[in-house]
């Protein structure tokens, strides 16, 4: 019976001393988890913080592409917009200027058809018939370019009496007089044209000037 208690109270010693080893392992285990937890949930601060700062990054990038690409965007439609403008512009300016020099050309025809048709006799009673009706229908042809030249706005500048005006005007003399104020249009050698706003032909006139006082009493003595 001796024999029988020791072995088991052996063999008890020796189970709880498993039982003890057993135990260790596990606290170390729970101790291990909670430290990895523990460094996962740093990690994952981390993490979770690097993730915030590159989304913030990449926000600011594209919301600069976004501001760049938007002032490209204005540039290219203000310029498209500038040049349609100056498109219509172009078109229009070529529309009522392009053919100024053949213009130019023809009323240097007319003058000297308006010369021929100045040169006849006021008085046509004596003429023959067949003179009379080729001046009548030269008198029409005549008007009928005058009201055609208006239609296309081609307009004359026959300035007799008016002030004189050197973006219109091309002073060729002058007349010394006191009948009118200085620098009137006293006569025109040449009437000019206008086309819409441009000048195809300035008009060549002759324009008043005082008549100085020792000029006059020259003439005076002279008249004596």
């Amino acid at each position: 019976m001796k024999r029988i208690r020791r072995s088991t109270l052996s063999e008890n010693k020796e189970s709880s001393n498993t039982h003890d080893e057993d135990k260790k392992p596990v606290k170390d285990d729970a101790l291990n988890l909670e430290n990895i937890q523990v460094e996962n949930e740093l990690d994952e601060g981390q993490t979770d913080e690097d993730n915030a700062s590159s989304i913030e990054e990449s926000n600011e990038e594209l919301q600069t592409k976004n501001e760049e690409l938007k002032d490209q965007l204005m540039r290219t439609l203000a310029e498209s917009e500038n040049l349609r403008k100056r498109t219509i512009k172009d078109v229009d300016q070529a529309k009522k200027y392009s053919h100024i020099s053949f213009v130019r050309d023809l009323v240097s025809s007319v003058d000297n058809f308006k010369r021929a048709l100045d040169s006849l006799p006021e008085d046509k009673a004596d003429l023959p018939e067949p003179i009379k009706n080729l001046i009548i229908g030269l008198e029409i042809v005549e008007k009928e370019i005058n009201s055609t030249f208006e239609k296309h706005n081609l307009k004359q500048i026959s300035p007799l009496g008016e002030k004189f005006d050197y973006n219109f005007h091309q002073a060729m003399f002058e007349v010394p007089t006191n009948d009118t104020d200085p620098g009137i249009v006293i006569e025109v050698s040449q009437i000019g044209y206008l086309l819409y706003d441009r000048l195809v032909r300035p008009a060549m006139v002759g324009i008043s000037k005082k008549i100085e006082e020792n000029n006059q009493d020259n003439d005076n003595q002279e008249e004596n």
